[in-house]
């Protein structure tokens, strides 16, 4: 069996394929996380709770504390465990986050990113797997989004890291042979998410009675993707290889979304519902409607053809179901 590095261990996506790959394969997992304080690191801890509970016997996880960032720990991990398949999902996320810190952007997603690359070059991989976003879309008025469609106008900084990275492996699968496939993840959401995600902040007001602050007067839509179908669609390609493109090149991009937006409006409904089903709320949210965020996009809606061709997996969780595991999770976590 391989060993195989995740990034991000201790993140939403990260936690959740480290136990998928602990309790489902054979194979070692390296978690590396530098549980920086973005968010409530609490979660963090309780996420690797999750991962160390499901490798109570097999003694197949191993976390490393480390920032992408520095480049003598990551170079010092790949000499440790010499992984064969790599898995960066560590990044500073968010877009709002990227108009008021930009540098902590750079630091993570470019210097971060490219110190992988670089530890890949030196200590060979079978296959680089990285985390890029729908957000390199911008404001692309087509949709589906479709790896056919240009991307080369982002509307946040944190799009412009993303497309970089995409850039950069390609660049580095040409130079020195390193496979690599590029995920494009479409708005995950799910139990353990993050607190910044908008279903988690809506909960949180909704549970302490403040209003709810819904942008564009409400008018966006947005393609929701539930955890477990990203963490299936990643074990499929862990599985299944990297590709190759038409120029040879083993580099590859898909997308990673449920290809069914929905209205914020409706998708804030739903939710309100599912709390109310299951004892997290009492009383409807009061709700106001704002001006559309800087660095937003209207729509976002995955076209994963590729993916279904390719890998032979599709996401297909209805948005009300995922809801509903997330409010169950948030109602223990939070002891109502």
């Amino acid at each position: 069996m391989s060993t195989i590095l995740v990034t991000g261990a201790a993140g939403f996506i990260g936690a959740f394929l480290c136990e998928r790959l602990l309790v489902h394969t054979g194979h070692d997992v390296v978690g590396l996380d530098n549980l920086n304080h973005y968010y409530d690191v609490a979660i963090k801890h309780e996420r690797l709770q999750m991962v160390t509970s499901a490798d109570v016997t097999s003694n197949r996880f191993h976390f490393q504390e480390a920032d992408l960032a520095d480049a003598e720990a990551l170079n010092a991990i790949f000499e440790q465990y010499r992984p064969e398949v790599v898995i960066n999902l560590g990044a500073q996320a968010g877009v709002r986050y990227s108009v008021d810190s930009p540098r902590s952007y750079i630091d993570s997603n470019i210097v971060g990113f490219f110190n992988v690359l670089e530890s890949c070059r030196h200590y060979p991989v079978r296959h680089l797997i990285y985390a890029s976003s729908s957000s390199v879309y911008g404001r692309s008025g087509t949709v589906p989004y479709s790896l056919d469609h240009r991307t080369d106008s982002p509307v946040s900084l944190y799009a412009a890291t993303k497309k970089a990275n995409e850039v950069m492996a390609h660049a580095y699968s040409d130079l020195y042979g390193i496979p690599s496939t590029g995920l494009r993840f479409f708005t995950v959401y799910g139990p353990m998410g993050r607190p910044d995600m908008a279903y988690f902040k809506f909960t949180e007001k909704m549970v302490k009675r403040e209003p709810i602050d819904i942008y564009n007067m409400g008018d966006l839509r947005r393609d929701f993707t539930y955890i477990a179908d990203v963490v299936s669609s990643i074990a499929s390609i862990i599985e299944g290889g990297p590709g190759t493109q038409d120029s040879g090149v083993s580099a590859r991009i898909y997308n990673i979304g449920n290809s069914d937006p929905v209205s914020l409006l409706e998708f804030v409904s739903t939710l309100e519902r599912v709390l109310f089903e299951e004892g997290v709320i009492e009383h409807a949210a009061e709700r106001r409607l704002l001006p559309m965020q800087i660095g937003d996009v209207y729509e976002t809606y995955a076209d994963v053809t590729e993916l279904e061709r390719d890998y032979h997996f599709r996401p297909s969780t209805r948005l009300e179901d995922g809801l509903r595991r997330f409010a169950q999770w948030y109602k223990m976590y939070r002891r109502l």
